[in-house]
C-alpha cells in the first residue's frame, strides 16, 4: 500500500501467484486499481466467445415466448370461441373489413405484465440465480398453461406468465451485462432480434404443417431448457474487472459508487432521461403502426391474400429489427432522438395510407416496413451500447434495469391508443386504390 497526495491507491503485487490474487479478491471487496495494459491482458481471452454466444442465446430465448404468444394470440382465443369474428366495416356497410378488436388489445395482454415486472425489478435485491430460475420456470409454465388450457382464462394466464418471464429476464440480463465485456450488449440485442424472426416463422411453419396449437406449445418447451443451459453452463461467472489508474480513490467513490437505497436510486433516474425518452418514443410510434395500422393495409388482387399480407409484413418488420440489432459493432448512432423523428414520419405515412390507399405497390410498403424495423432495432441496441460506454460500471446495473422499461412504456401506450384509432378508421368509408403498379 502506498500513500500519494493524501489518497490511497492499491498497487498490484506482481510477485503474487494467480491463486493468491484470486483468494485476496474473494476476501477483500476493495477495488484494485491496475495499469491499463493489465486490463487488456485480462479481458482479451480465448473464452470470451462463451459470454458472447451465451448472451445471444439468452436474448433469443428470453424474447422467444413473447413473440410466439403474440403470433399465436388469435389461435389461443379462437379455440374457445365458436362464433366467428364480426367485421366493423361489414356491419356498417362502408366496405372496410376490420376486426372488431384490433391486435392492439392482444398486445396489451402480452406487454403489461412485463412492464409491471420491469418497474419493480430495479428495487429488488440482485440475486441473479434466483431471478433467472424464476424466469425459466415462468417461461416453461406459460407454454404448458397455454398448451393444456381448457378455458380462456387459463390460456390468458399462460400469456401473462410468459410476459412476466420476459420482463424478469430482460431487466436481469441487461443489468448483469455490466459485469462482462461490453460487446455482450451487441450479441444480446442480436439474439432478441433473432427471436422475432425465428419465433414468428417457427410458429407459422408448425401451424402450416397442421401441428395443433397444444403440440406446438409443447415443442417450444425446448427454449426454456436452452435458456437454462446458456446461463448456468455456457456463460462464465463474472470476473473482477480491472480499473484504469486514477488519481485517488475519492474520485472512484464519487463517480462509480453503486447506488444504494430507494431515494438515491430515484434521484439518479433524471440522469437517464436522455436514454429513456427517445427509446420510448421510437417504440411508441413503432407499435402504434404495427398494432393499430398494419392490419388495415390491404392490396386487392395480388399474390398474397389479406391474412398473408399481414403475416408477411410482420416477418418483414422482424427482419429489419434483427439486422439493426446485430449491427452495432459495424455502425453506431448516438443520436437516438433522430430515429424517433424518422419513426414519426412512418406513422404519418401509414396513417394516411390506411385512410386514402394511395400507395401503388405493396413492395413500397414492404420497403417502408423494413425501414421501420431497422429504426426500432437500431434505437434499442444503440441506446444500451451507449450506456455500456458512458455510465460508470458501478451504476450500470441499476441504469440498465431502469432504461429497459422505456420500450415497454412506449409499447403499452401504443396499445391503448391503437384500439380507438383503429376502430375510428374502420368506421370511415373505404377508399379505392386508384393507382396500382
Amino acid at each position: 500500500m502506498q500513500q500519494t497526495n493524501n489518497s490511497t491507491v492499491l498497487l498490484p503485487r506482481m510477485s503474487q501467484t494467480k491463486e493468491q490474487e484470486a483468494e485476496d479478491s474473494d476476501h477483500n471487496p476493495q477495488v484494485i486499481v491496475t495499469p491499463t495494459n493489465a486490463a487488456h491482458t485480462v479481458r482479451k481471452d480465448r473464452g470470451l466467445w462463451r459470454d458472447l454466444t451465451a448472451y445471444w442465446i439468452l436474448g433469443l430465448c428470453n424474447n422467444y415466448g413473447y413473440v410466439v404468444m403474440l403470433s399465436a394470440a388469435h389461435d389461443i382465443i379462437a379455440q374457445f370461441n365458436d362464433e366467428p369474428e364480426k367485421d366493423v366495416g361489414a356491419e356498417e356497410g362502408n366496405g372496410r373489413e376490420c376486426h372488431l378488436i384490433s391486435t392492439g388489445a392482444i398486445l396489451l395482454a402480452d406487454v403489461l405484465p412485463s412492464l409491471f415486472v420491469k418497474i419493480l425489478m430495479p428495487f429488488f435485491p440482485f440475486w441473479v440465480n434466483v431471478r433467472i430460475g424464476i424466469a425459466v420456470a415462468f417461461s416453461a409454465a406459460g407454454f404448458l398453461l397455454v398448451g393444456f388450457a381448457n378455458a380462456e382464462w387459463m390460456a390468458l394466464l399462460g400469456v401473462v406468465i410468459t410476459s412476466a418471464s420476459s420482463g424478469i429476464g430482460e431487466t436481469t440480463f441487461l443489468a448483469y451485462s455490466s459485469s462482462f465485456n461490453k460487446n455482450v450488449i451487441s450479441t444480446w440485442s442480436s439474439g432478441t432480434g433473432g427471436a422475432g424472426v425465428i419465433g414468428s416463422l417457427s410458429y407459422a411453419l408448425l401451424r402450416s404443417l397442421d401441428v395443433s396449437p397444444r403440440d406446438t406449445m409443447l415443442i417450444m418447451l425446448i427454449f426454456p431448457a436452452i435458456e437454462a443451459f446458456a446461463f448456468w453452463l455456457l456463460l462464465r461467472r463474472p470476473q473482477v474487472l480491472p480499473v484504469t489508474t486514477v488519481e485517488s480513490t475519492e474520485e472512484l467513490i464519487t463517480d462509480d459508487k453503486p447506488l444504494e437505497g430507494f431515494k438515491e436510486k430515484m434521484s439518479y433516474v433524471k440522469h437517464l432521461f436522455k436514454y429513456m425518452i427517445p427509446l420510448c418514443l421510437v417504440y411508441f410510434f413503432e407499435y402504434f403502426i404495427n398494432q393499430g395500422l398494419f392490419e388495415l393495409v390491404y392490396f386487392e388482387n395480388i399474390f398474397l391474400d389479406r391474412a398473408s399480407q399481414y403475416r408477411w409484413l410482420n416477418v418483414d418488420y422482424q427482419i429489419g429489427v434483427f439486422i439493426s440489432r446485430s449491427s452495432v459493432n459495424i455502425f453506431q448512432l448516438n443520436k437516438i432522438w433522430l430515429m424517433s423523428v424518422f419513426q414519426f414520419v412512418n406513422v404519418v405515412y401509414f396513417l394516411t395510407e390506411v385512410i386514402w390507399f394511395y400507395t401503388p405497390s405493396i413492395w413500397i410498403v414492404f420497403t417502408i416496413v423494413l425501414w421501420e424495423g431497422l429504426l426500432g432495432g437500431g434505437a434499442y441496441v444503440n441506446t444500451f451500447y451507449r450506456m455500456s460506454k458512458e455510465i460508470p460500471p458501478g451504476r450500470q446495473q441499476f441504469a440498465m434495469s431502469m432504461v429497459v422499461q422505456s420500450d415497454s412504456y412506449g409499447i403499452a401506450l401504443a396499445g391503448f391508443l391503437a384500439i380507438p384509432v383503429h376502430n375510428a378508421i374502420c368506421g370511415l368509408p373505404a377508399a379505392a386504390r386508384s393507382l396500382v403498379w
